[in-house]
Formats: C-alpha cells, structure tokens, sequence
C-alpha cells in the first residue's frame, strides 16, 4: 500500500452558496464563520454558529489502475460526512473524530473524477466545547494490490525487555496469499537493522513474527528511544506490499501495591489534560502545532496528557512518541444521556464500537499510549444501565487491547447527583426539537451564584467525600482497571483503604490544588498521578476558567463576546502563566523560581474568580503608565524565596510544599527590575528576572525561520517590545499583516478571553502587549515576506524561508530510516 497526502486543490464552499475558494487540508469551516450572542453553539462552542459545506476536489486516476485499488483515508471530519464519487454515495461516517476510509471504486485509467465531501455540522450544541467543522484532519489517498498489508494491519507487541526485547510483530493480510508468500521483518534503530525475521505465510488471516531485539533501548517519557520497523510482504521473493511504523520498545504494568510501571520501573504522570483545537487555527490539526504543544507542555515538567474527551490526533502522537510523554487517550464525552441537545447521545449504542476500533488501531503502536479512557464524568455510571455499559466497553477494549488498562473518568458530584435522579446539564431546559436553533439557557449572575462559582473546586471536593458518592461510583470504578477521579483527591486515602486493591489516578482537578493533590500522589500507594485541567487553554466552553471583575459576570458561563475557556497553564497562542509556574514549582522542574504579577490594570477591583484558574497573574513587569500596589506571586520548590526591587530587598519568605509553593509579596510598583532568588539550606539555587519596557515599539519574532513546505508552520509573535524585547503588557494596538512569497497567513489573534475579532482576518489587535500570526508554507520554495503595520507603534517586515519537501506517511514523525535496498 502506498500512501500520499490528498490535501491540495479541494474547493470548498457552503451549502447552498454558488462560490466557493481554493483550499488546502487541513480547515477548519466553522473559525471563518461570524460569531454572534444569539449563536446555537452558545458559551458551548465560543458563540460560533453550526453549518453545512461541501469539500470539491477533481483527481487525474492514474494509468495503473487496472493493478491498483484506490481509497481515500480520512483522520478525521467533523460533522455528518458523505462522500460522493462523480455523483454517487461511497461512504459516510457520523462521528467527528472516527478515522474511516472510503473506496474509490468504478473508474478507469485516465479518467477524472469528481470527489465532493458533504459536511454538515449545523445541528448545534452537539459538544461542550468548541469542535470546528469540515476537514480539520489530513486526508490520504491509498493505493494498494489484490494481496496487501491491511491498513493498520502490522502491531508490534513487546513482551518483556531487558538487555534483549522479545516482540511479537502480527501481520494481518488481505488478499489470497499463494504459498510462495513470505512476511519479513526488519527493526532499525540509529545504528541501522539491529533485527530481521522471515516466515512464511498461510493463505491469509493475521501472520505472527516472534522478533528479538537485542541490547534493546526502551522507551519511557525520560528517554523515548523509537524504531523503525519494516514489514514486507513478498511472493517469490519479490515485495508486493510495504509497511513502515515507528514505535518504541516498552511495557506497561500497573497495580494497587507498586502502582504504575514502565519497563518495570515506578512512574507518576505528571499530567495535563489537552483539548483537541489549534487556538487561532480553530480545529484544524497540524503536526508543526501539535509538536510546539507537546515540546511546551513538556518543557513545564508535564510528562503526559490525558486528551479531552476524543482520541488525540495522529500529529500529536507522534509528537508524543517523539519527545517523551506518556498518553491517556480518552474514547467519548457522551454515553447514553444527552450533555447538550444534539450530542451523540441517541446512536451512542449503534457507534461506539466503531468509534473505540477506530481509537485502538490508532494507537496500539504507540508507545507513549499507555492507557485508555472509556469515557468522561459519564453520570449514567451511577445507575445500572451505566455500569453494564462500563463492562461492555471495557471488555471491548481488553479483548482488542490487552496490553493497556483502562480508566473511567468520574466526576463524584455527578454520579450522586445522576443516582438522586438530578442532573448538572439540566440548566439547558432540552425542548426535543432536534432543529431547535438554540436552547434556553438560565444563567447565574447574581453576587450569591458568583461566591458559589468560587467555591466549586471545594464543593465537588467535599461533597465526593459523602458515603451516597461512593455508592454511587463504586460499582463503576470497579469496571476498570484504573479509578479516574475528577476534582475528587479528598478521597484518596480513605478510598485505599476502602479498597485496597483499587488503582487510583486524578483524571482532572483544579490548577491551584496541585500542592495539596501532589502530596497525596507521593504519599499513597496505588495512586498514580494526575492530570490538570487543562494543559492547554481552548476555544470554547467560554469564560470557565476566566476571572472577571467589578460588576462583570461571574458565571463560569462567560456571556458573548467570551471565546476560550481560560483554565490552561499556557493559553492559546502558548505563552506560560501562573498554572504552569505553580506546576513546575510542585513538580521541582524548574531550574529558577517563577515570577507572575497579578495585572496592575485590574487592581482595586474586585475579582470574580474561577476555581479552574486560581491565579490571573502574569510574568510581567511592564506596565508602562500604571501605578499603585503590585502583587507579586513567586512560585518555587526551594526552601524560601527573597524578592528585590531595583536592587533592594522585599524580604523572604517561605516556599516548598509547607508553603504551598508560593510566596505573595505587595509592594508600590515602579519601572524597573525585579528578582526572585531560591535558597535551599542556605545557599542560592537560581534567580529569575522580570524588567520593565523602554519605550515599545513593534517588533517581529519568529520561532523558526525556516518552513519545510506546504504543511509547515511558522509561528511569528507581534509583539509591543523595547530594543531588549521586552514586552510592554499594557501597551495596546491594532496590527495589519501581509504575507507574500512562498507562503499564506494561516492565523492572526491573541490570548484576549472575549473579543469579537476573527482569526481568520488580517487584522487584531494585541493583548497584554502581543498577537500572534501563523504562516503556512506553500509547495514552492522560496523566501515569505511578513509586512506588519501598526496604528501606533509602528511597522515591521520579517523574511522566513519556505524548502518544499515531500510529506512522510500517517503515523510517522516525517523521517523514516534509510533502508538498503532488497
């Protein structure tokens, strides 16, 4: 089977509507689309509206086709699909984040066809968050013989490691395989093939090659050693078919007394949980973003994620498998009752099948997958009709994956509420009518829903606690092999003790309860971990991790124009905030203390907060214009920190775990420097510095200078900087950006949690001082021209450089080893 990149030269154009553009996969329809408060999606979707599109593409067949069947392989579509061929049906799938492949039967050598992907998403809410629309995943045209290699058809399975590995490689064929049929093997790691194994074949079926490797280099997140691995299928010593995957060598073990084990060494996951938009690129998936994400998130002490709640996206695991970090991927936010109107929920019975094979072949080569989630605060689990499905789906998933546990995510609050007959999604008053254009929403605003806002982490944490909350998860926890608690560490201890044999993990807690979580991780057998919510801030699900303040609304469902959800460590365009400090903190990852200012424009003002974000400061020092009381946090694992202003002391005070890592400080704020130095038993550890901008005026900076083609990405901050580059938080502008050469503006926004300004325009203003523009390569070499104009602050011009190269096959990192020649 030979694979290539079918994203160029679709059309696309809305339903209905005669015109259409040029694009190239992957997109996303709905970020282009007009935000407004009235919109379906609600506070659910960032206030975008749903719709309908069509997808055109027209394909020369090649002349080999009488030797050849061809398909198309899609990663991923998000709405109803249906594919058509020169006016006929060819395939169709209901599910936004199922892979599926459709054929392209009926044609002949020469002849054009017409390919049209009908995509509607219109029927909104149908998510919690924001999902995009259309093909925000690549799509691969296939080729492949009578007799060939099945689409994820080659699965390495390590049996034990130690000086040497024993694999088992299994091979499924399709085709009838003559006896002359041989599978080969070959395992390559830097210094080239350091394994290889023949066997012939039956006639069919599924082949198993045992393969040892020896002085094996296994892969864990602290060292994620890959190989390449061939497989060939020859008749008569000629090869007939050809895989390549990259996968690592490693075991998985987990139990209640020595906890969680890779390669049979104990691990804790430090983890963040990961929604599955781009930011400013909407829904659309690019390896280039998905690498940045998980180099980031690493590079702050995470080493895993939990995917929220749908199976991660090819890119990203690569990216995951490449750097280092160990993946819960998680199947579905929806069971059998309905979260938002027009969710999954009435053909959950008929889909999650499909959706959960789909999900495990995907990932069962992937060495940083080392669990599955079946599903996220699914209620129903409290009730019988849950938990039978727990036990379906679970043994679905060990039947077909054995070599993973699974996990269910479960909030306690809910499944007590669900085991009383109330539900938390009941504030969306469901009228039946699936073509409603928008349900009825009751809003808190009052000062009293405000305070009970704040006090939700709390909230769920003491009401999991009750002996009715046990009841009613007991039964489901009992259905996996790993507890998945949400917002629920007060239970830890009792929980062992309770029962000794159950295998805990914090599938989502608040940021700020990360020292007392932390704690708990370290100190009880059989827990093994935790996942923040979130890693990574997302579209959508607008305003629940966003602070007001004075009279502003202080509902964790944020009125129009609120468009992310505010809870991340990094926000959307990936810059660190004070989550992310705290983490490192907790986590002892940092080589110097972390330094966040609480926003001296807000101050005075009372906050409005979220128990999602438990702090709204920010590293920086800049505030050009401002005066009056500075709050300073710093975040650190050392025994005490000391604070200077312009060279004099603010005093010390205490940090670590007795401190819950953080040290406060409030000073009169004047332009300046300031430094955080660590001490531990006396002596300096390290320092960290934040200064105060010169005069700012606009400058450009890329994070690369170089595009390796039409599917690399350039990420390029705007940003409001003196000659230092340091950036002035309170400077504001509007910026204008203009790509020429060998290359397109992909994405132009900001952090700002409530804007009415599009992504897609060539025009936004800054926040907090910075935008960020993405360019995309084309398939032409050549130099890009980005020319950036400012009301106030002036203009720029930056040249990057584009070097077309030809894209690697799904699931791999875009390099594959160099093998000799048959």
């Amino acid at each position: 089977m030979t694979t290539t990149l079918f994203t160029d030269d679709w059309t696309f154009r809305r339903e209905g509507e005669p015109t259409s553009a040029v694009v190239r996969l992957p997109h996303d329809a709905m970020v282009g689309e007009t935000r407004s408060s009235d919109a379906a999606t609600g506070n659910h979707g960032g206030y975008f509206p749903g719709g309908a599109y069509v997808y055109t593409k027209t394909w020369l067949v090649p002349d080999d086709i009488a030797d050849r069947s061809y398909s198309l392989f899609f990663e991923g579509v998000y709405g109803t699909t249906r594919v058509v061929l020169d006016g006929r049906e060819v395939g169709r799938c209901d599910s936004g984040y199922r892979e599926f492949t459709v054929p392209l039967d009926g044609l002949g050598p020469g002849d054009t066809a017409t390919i049209e992907v009908h995509v509607d998403n219109s029927d909104v809410p149908n998510s919690r968050w924001y999902t995009g629309s259309g093909i925000y995943r690549p799509v691969w045209l296939e080729a492949s013989g009578a007799l060939r290699i099945a689409r994820n058809g080659v699965h390495v399975i390590t049996r034990s490691i130690a000086t040497a590995a024993d694999v088992e490689v299994l091979v499924r064929l399709e085709g009838k395989a003559p006896p002359s049929a041989t599978v080969s093997v070959e395992f390559a790691h830097a210094d080239g093939v350091v394994a290889q194994r023949v066997t012939s074949t039956p006639t069919g079926g599924t082949v198993t090659v045992p393969v040892r490797v020896p002085d094996a280099h296994p892969w864990s997140a602290e060292s994620p050693e890959l190989y390449d691995v061939r497989v060939d299928l020859a008749v008569n010593g000629e090869t007939v078919d050809r895989q390549i995957i990259r996968t690592g060598l490693r075991t998985v073990q987990v139990d209640a007394r020595r906890g969680l084990r890779i390669n049979g060494e104990p691990v804790l996951l430090r983890g963040a949980c990961v929604h599955h938009d781009s930011g400013i690129l909407g829904a659309a998936t690019f390896a280039a973003s998905e690498y940045r994400r998980a180099r980031l998130l690493k590079a702050a002490g995470f080493n895993a994620i939990r995917s929220s709640h749908n199976p991660l996206s090819r890119a990203l695991l690569d990216a995951c498998d490449e750097l280092g970090l160990y993946v819960m991927d998680e199947l579905t936010d929806v069971w059998l009752t309905h979260k938002t109107p027009h969710d999954a929920a009435d053909r959950f019975e008929q889909t999650w099948e499909a959706d959960a094979a789909s999900m495990i072949a995907k990932d069962r080569n992937r060495p940083s997958v080392i669990m599955y989630s079946i599903g996220n605060e699914i209620a129903e689990t409290a009730k019988p009709g849950g938990v039978d499905a727990a036990r379906r789906i679970n043994r679905y998933f060990a039947a077909n994956d054995p070599t993973r546990p699974t996990t269910l995510a479960v909030n306690l609050l809910l499944n007590l509420m669900s085991s009383r007959g109330a539900s938390a999604f009941e504030r969306e008053e469901y009228t039946g009518d699936k073509k409603a254009s928008k349900p009825k929403r009751r809003q808190a605003t009052s000062s009293a829903a405000n305070m009970v806002t704040a006090r939700l982490g709390s909230i769920m944490n003491i009401v999991s606690r009750l002996p009715a909350a046990d009841r009613a998860s007991c039964e489901a926890f009992a259905a996996v092999g790993v507890a998945g608690y949400n917002y629920a560490y007060g239970r830890y201890v009792s929980d062992r003790r309770k029962y000794p044999e159950r295998v805990i993990v914090g599938s989502e807690s608040m940021p700020g309860d990360l020292p007392a979580i932390w704690k708990r991780v370290t100190k009880v057998p059989g827990v093994i971990g935790d996942f923040m919510w979130t890693g990574w801030d997302y579209l959508g699900e607008a305003g629940i991790g966003v602070w007001s303040y004075g009279s502003e609304s202080g509902s964790i469902n944020k009125p129009y124009p609120a468009l992310v959800a505010g809870p991340g460590a990094f926000d959307i365009t990936g810059i660190p905030g004070a989550p992310a400090l705290l983490a490192s903190a907790v986590w002892d990852a940092a080589d110097a203390p972390g330094i966040a200012v609480r926003p001296l424009d807000i101050a005075g003002r009372r906050a409005n907060k979220s128990p999602w974000r438990a702090s709204d400061a920010i590293s920086s020092w800049s505030w050009r214009g401002l005066s009056g009381k500075a709050q300073i946090e710093v975040y650190s694992a050392d025994d005490e920190v000391e604070l200077r202003l312009n060279g004099r002391s603010l005093g010390r005070k205490k940090t670590g775990l007795r401190a819950a890592y953080t040290a406060r400080f409030r000073t009169v704020y004047e332009p300046g420097e300031l430094v955080a130095i660590g001490y531990r038993n006396g002596q300096e550890t390290g320092r960290a510095t934040l200064r105060s901008a010169n005069t700012p005026a606009l400058r450009l900076r890329s994070e690369s200078i170089a595009l390796a083609g039409a599917d690399d990405l350039a990420y390029v901050w705007i940003e409001l900087a003196d000659e230092h580059g340091t950036v002035d938080s309170h400077a504001t502008d509007t910026v204008t950006v203009a790509v020429t050469g060998a290359g397109t503006l992909v994405g132009l926004g900001s952090a700002a949690p409530s804007t009415e300004e599009s992504f897609t325009d060539r025009e936004h203003s800054t926040h907090r001082g910075r935008a960020l523009a993405i360019v995309r390569g084309t398939a032409e070499s050549g130099e890009i021209t980005l020319a950036v104009e400012s009301k106030r602050h002036g203009a720029a011009i930056l040249t990057l450089r584009n070097e077309a190269i030809v894209t690697a096959e799904p699931g791999t990192p875009g390099k594959v080893h160099a093998w000799p020649t048959p």
